[in-house]
């Protein structure tokens, strides 16, 4: 039989099996707790731990209590003057009390939401859950930066594979001079001059007295070489490194999207997974990544976050206009001599009559030249998805876009009607950024 002892340290003092087991019987309101945060929240912030706040309602724990009706109850009330033993007592009418209960107000009853911590990594697991990822990649996903070892001196331990001899033999001797050991040749010459007086000096008093004393200055000299070891454990000296982040280029990811009427919050909400999956997996190969949101209808401009996702637009659907806009911004902003470019576009697939064979062009001709992968993701409802199973039926735009994928590797596109549709995108990515490594 097999023990295991979990000896990790409780975060914050916090008992963390119990925070497992919170975590586990609250699940599914921590989960749609996450789902909000993630449609509040800026794409660059999406992978940040943070509180969610989770309905008292939804962690109320049952527990059995004596029923108000029935039984046969004897209390004790001190005090009492009024009433005596066999007394019968009229029950309170129900809702009835007097007690304050949890009413603020005449509004009505009203608890306090339960506000609960999550780590990063506990908020991207609730996050990928949908998204069903594979583990290896949701452990990839969540490293942000890769570190290397780099050379930070010596230090006086370490693993012996790492020890340096010249470095250790420096400090030896200078323990030795510091320390005056005698050096092996100066034992030598005093044992010679020794042999040499005992066999061919005259045997007088004084010969004796000089064997005597230089006798002893050899004993002592040994003694001392004992004492004074050639090579000592403080002078081992290891190399040392640090682990340090390599340094990173940049990347810019463009995120583009149709915004008119046929684009609901279904499908925005899919886009919106879509680019945070592609930022996490930039954020863990890039140091700086910015962001860069056109959103267009028949027209297309550069806007914020928020605006992105939420300010409502009407008009057509002329996709073009968002790839010029893409092409005037690299050449005005981002040289692709000095930036990484990332492009991930979302659309249902509607565009104007003629207007994806331009698309084609521009892309194939200009904005692929200098983008490190392009990732298009055409959002449909689940009754389309079944019915539009080969790949080569589709829109105008999805069949334009197939001869782009035939011309440029760097270019993938995919159809999704769920959140775990997304990740077949992202696995080719993964797959051809591996072997270039």
């Amino acid at each position: 039989m097999t023990h295991f002892i979990d000896r990790r340290a409780n975060p914050k003092d916090r008992s963390l099996g119990n925070r497992r087991r919170f975590i586990k019987r609250v699940r599914e309101a921590v989960k749609a707790a996450v789902d909000r945060s993630v449609k509040a929240r800026a794409i660059a912030d999406v992978d940040q731990g943070d509180a969610v706040a989770v309905s008292a309602g939804d962690i109320h724990e049952p527990s059995f209590r004596n029923a108000r009706q029935g039984g046969h109850r004897e209390h004790v009330l001190p005090g009492n003057r009024a009433l005596r033993t066999g007394d019968r007592i009229d029950k309170p009418p129900p809702g009835g009390g007097g007690g304050a209960g949890r009413e603020g107000s005449m509004s009505g009853e009203a608890e306090d939401e339960f506000v609960f911590t999550l780590s990063r990594e506990e908020f991207l697991d609730l996050f990928f859950e949908d998204l069903e990822l594979p583990d290896l990649v949701k452990r990839s996903l969540k490293r942000i930066e890769s570190t290397h070892p780099h050379r930070a001196g010596f230090s006086v331990t370490g693993p012996p594979a790492n020890l340096s001899v010249t470095r250790t033999m420096r400090k030896a001797i200078g323990r030795r001079i510091a320390l005056q050991r005698p050096g092996l040749r100066a034992v030598a010459d005093l044992a010679a001059r020794i042999d040499d007086l005992e066999r061919n000096a005259p045997r007088n008093d004084a010969t004796r007295r000089e064997l005597d004393r230089l006798r002893h200055e050899l004993e002592r000299m040994r003694l001392r070489q004992r004492r004074v070891p050639y090579l000592d454990p403080v002078d081992l000296r290891y190399r040392h490194f640090d682990m340090r982040p390599d340094p990173t280029a940049n990347a810019v990811m463009f995120c583009l999207m149709d915004v008119s009427a046929s684009m609901g919050e279904r499908e925005k909400d899919l886009a919106k997974r879509f680019f945070v999956l592609l930022h996490l997996f930039l954020k863990r190969n890039y140091e700086r990544v910015e962001l860069v949101f056109i959103r267009h209808t028949h027209l297309a401009r550069a806007v914020d976050e928020e605006t992105f996702f939420h300010s409502a637009e009407s008009g057509g659907t002329v996709v073009s206009t968002a790839l010029e806009e893409m092409q005037r911004i690299i050449r005005e902003t981002y040289s692709p001599a000095d930036w990484n470019i990332y492009a991930a576009q979302a659309s249902d697939g509607e565009n104007f009559s003629g207007d994806s064979e331009k698309c084609g062009t521009i892309l194939r001709d200009e904005l692929m030249r200098h983008c490190q992968y392009f990732a298009y993701v055409e959002i449909m409802a689940p009754e389309e998805a079944a019915i539009l199973r080969s790949p080569e039926t589709g829109t105008e735009l999805w069949r334009t876009y197939l001869s782009v994928a035939e011309a440029w590797p760097n270019f993938a596109q995919k159809r999704i009607a769920r959140p775990a549709d997304i990740y077949p995108v992202f696995r080719e990515l993964f797959a051809r950024e591996t072997g270039h490594g």
